[in-house]
């Protein structure tokens, strides 16, 4: 669709009642609707009679549900931006660059044998509803989770008190300090500490149970707490008028219109209706920079969590390292980046970690790695002859004569992942192993993975400060969980050796030549054992038309990634954007 087509159908005056009878009519959202007629006359008038609201391009929902509860999970549970927007955290790791920044709070340190950590908050800082931020707010938000078992964090705080508690108490010394003590030493928890959303104790010890209630007009410190409108498909979040940092933020608020689906977002994304956006877009220099290369950007950086091939590791074949090892050499990782993810990311290296990690890399570990995560179709095959697999014709055979045939899951409709399990699969064909693409719901695909319940899954992995939780996540007993219990990391229930070990060393170590080494080791039995075969770093999907507003961070200016999803960088942005000048 051309510009023209777009000016052609506003100049017919077809006005937003006609706009919402029609999506009513197909069943769409009205900017779905208004996308498939190929204007933006709906977006153009909106944007001009609400000057100063961003707009977004975030979730993709039919509807949208008015819930700003902090302790229940954004994809399904809360509104974005609940968790950095409306409510803020104590510091700020900037992914990017890795640069740790206070904001709620001015410093954090332990004391000398790491058991205590003592915040100091900044002074001056009220709720939106006018109350007073003290030390009493945060204690009550992190004590919050041990009295109440199934809260949910960003941050990952919720491992804090679980099983394997760290934490022991969080109490106020006075209203601007908190102590954090601590059960056992734990210094990887400062991340986690510092980025926990904190709400508001006056609001939410009047509150039954947090693990189910509705909050529609949320209390909170951030820039954003003021809900003007919500509606079905479109809401509005305007500026808390009592925020702290002086100057900020810089525009009204934001808009959301609600889209269905990933197209539809993308299509309004493209054809300038969205201001800020999330989302994987086809193609992107040509179907949306050429549009407008003066407005029109986006940025990828390539320092997002990990996405592997998950062996079920708890069952034959996938058992055997060889096996693991000549799955990754027949995949195609330049195919599966290029062409799969457009050229949005890059091949994956054998430590599995990404590129926010490149500072911690061992060459040696790199290299170990290297033997199975380059393409290598004949090498792959030569393993699985020496380790039994027989070819009977073009399929090979378990030793046990069973057909080596799987399903590699994916999430039904996103796209990228269909695409790059579809290239894997004729990879994997190539060397013999039957793979067909198998396609599930957001929550179906969930459920099967946490549960260990496949043979063959497309996922993300987790990511933290340091290489810790990246590690902790894919060969470690600390997070295990048997099959068919849910588990939020290791889905591929893989323990390597040595690493719970390796593990409590580095939790317990706050040297940084000391915590070098230790993820040196890391790394090397990452490599050696393959608890998963990593594929590429996820791309912090950001796109911006900046015709409206300007101030997105960019390469050019990397003060926080661009992503919309990010937890906690997005603070960064949405306190630095702004209206463009008028002329």
């Amino acid at each position: 669709m051309t510009s023209n087509s777009n000016t052609g159908l506003a100049g017919r005056n077809i006005n937003r009642r006609r706009l919402i009878q029609g999506a009513a009519a197909t069943g769409l959202s009205v900017p779905a609707f208004a996308g498939l007629l190929g204007h933006n006359a709906y977006f153009a008038s909106a944007q001009d009679a609400e000057a100063g609201l961003v707009t977004i391009s975030q979730d993709q929902q039919q509807t949208w549900t008015r819930n700003f509860n902090p302790f229940l999970p954004e994809s399904g549970g809360c509104r974005w931006p609940t968790h950095s927007g409306v409510h803020e955290t104590l510091m700020i790791r900037n992914l990017y660059s890795g640069e740790v920044m206070p904001w709620l709070a001015t410093e954090a340190t332990f004391n000398e044998d790491n058991t205590v950590l003592t915040v100091k908050l900044r002074e001056g800082i009220n709720w939106s509803d006018g109350e007073a931020f003290t030390a009493e707010d945060v204690a009550f938000t992190f004590m919050l989770f041990k009295s109440t078992p199934g809260l949910v964090s960003p941050s990952g705080i919720t491992a804090a008190f679980g099983d394997d508690a760290y934490l022991d108490t969080v109490e106020a010394v006075d209203d601007l300090t908190v102590a954090f003590n601590f059960a056992r030493v734990f210094t990887p928890g400062f991340y986690d500490i510092m980025h926990q959303p904190i709400a508001a104790e006056h609001v939410w010890s009047q509150v039954a149970d947090p693990l189910t209630e509705t909050m529609e007009n949320p209390v909170g410190t951030g820039p954003f707490t003021n809900v003007t409108r919500f509606e079905a498909q479109y809401w509005q979040l305007e500026k808390n008028e009592n925020y702290w940092q002086e100057g900020a933020p810089k525009i009204q608020g934001f808009r959301f219109p609600a889209y269905a689906s990933n197209d539809q977002a993308n299509l309004a994304t493209i054809n300038g209706e969205n201001d800020w956006a999330a989302n994987f877009i086809p193609e992107i220099e040509s179907t949306f920079v050429a549009r407008d290369p003066e407005h029109n950007h986006f940025w990828y950086p390539n320092v997002g969590a990990i996405v592997h091939l998950y062996t079920q590791t708890t069952k034959a074949p996938w058992d055997n390292v060889d096996v693991r090892k000549a799955v990754s050499m027949a995949l195609n990782r330049d195919m599966l980046t290029e062409i799969g993810m457009m050229g949005y990311t890059v091949p994956a290296d054998g430590t599995g970690m990404s590129g926010a990690f490149d500072s911690w890399k061992d060459a040696a570990a790199v290299a170990e790695g290297a033997t199975w995560v380059t393409y290598d179709p004949d090498g792959a095959n030569a393993l699985l002859d020496a380790a039994g697999f027989a070819k009977d014709g073009d399929w090979r055979n378990l030793p046990d004569g069973t057909p080596m045939e799987y399903e590699i899951n994916v999430v039904t409709g996103w796209s990228d992942w269909v695409s790059v399990c579809e290239i894997m699969a004729q990879n994997l064909g190539d060397i013999g192993i039957k793979a067909t693409v198998q396609t599930y719901d957001f929550p179906v695909w969930l459920e099967r993975v946490q549960q260990g319940n496949f043979d063959l899954s497309i996922g993300w992995s987790s990511q933290g400060a340091t290489p810790f939780n990246y590690y902790r996540g894919v060969m470690s007993s600390l997070i295990l969980f048997p099959v068919g219990q849910v588990a939020s990391e290791n889905w591929q229930r893989f323990v390597a050796e040595g690493a719970d070990d390796l593990l409590n060393e580095f939790a317990v170590n706050s040297d940084q030549a000391e915590l070098t080494r230790i993820s040196n080791e890391l790394q090397m039995l990452f490599a050696t054992s393959v608890p998963a075969i990593p594929l590429f770093p996820g791309p912090q999907w950001g796109q911006a038309n900046t015709t409206r507003f300007t101030g997105f961070p960019s390469a050019d200016d990397p003060y926080a990634v661009l992503s919309t999803y990010q937890h906690p960088d997005r603070l960064l942005v949405m306190t630095r954007i702004e209206p463009v000048a008028a002329e």
